[in-house]
């Protein structure tokens, strides 16, 4: 990124790394049909959004997306389909990290909402609609609208 302040051919001094997580839209078919799905909430439940984290080293995106979704929800689920790859730029102290997170479409099989202490301020499900409401960031709420897209086209078959 060309920075308008330093001088031609300079570059930003601060490090930069960049960082791999997945996570998801885990979802069920509650008994009136509609879909749910989980979404935690962090900043002291300031901010709603889709459970996330870091992909180990060696670790596929997919297994990573599960085990995250498991750790910060306690729900159990499988891998429909990868649904999108988001990235944005954050500080981390006087770094700059660029962010990539690949999200998938996670069908609920067992397990009950217990939102993860040490990282999640609390978990519940919400219809779909409510979701895109109370969600904090406009790129996880462009993934919601995907899944919204999908269930009305095919119902996720």
């Amino acid at each position: 990124m060309h920075n308008a302040m330093a001088p031609h051919g300079s570059k930003s001094t601060a490090p930069q790394r960049t960082s791999y997580s997945a996570g998801g839209v885990i979802y069920r078919v509650n008994e009136r049909g509609q879909v749910e799905v989980a979404l935690i909430a962090t900043d002291g439940g300031k901010r709603w959004g889709l459970p996330k984290g870091h992909v180990r080293r060696g670790e596929r995106a997919e297994a990573a997306a599960v085990r995250e979704v498991a750790e910060e929800t306690g729900l159990i689920g499988e891998v429909v389909q990868h649904l999108a790859t988001i990235e944005y730029w954050f500080r981390a102290g006087a770094s700059r990290v660029h962010k990539y997170v690949d999200l998938f479409l996670i069908c609920y099989v067992q397990g009950d909402l217990i939102p993860q202490e040490s990282e999640v301020d609390d978990a519940r499900w919400f219809t779909l609609d409510d979701a895109l409401d109370i969600s904090s960031f406009k790129r996880e709420r462009d993934v919601l609208s995907q899944v919204r897209v999908l269930w009305e086209t095919n119902g996720f078959l």
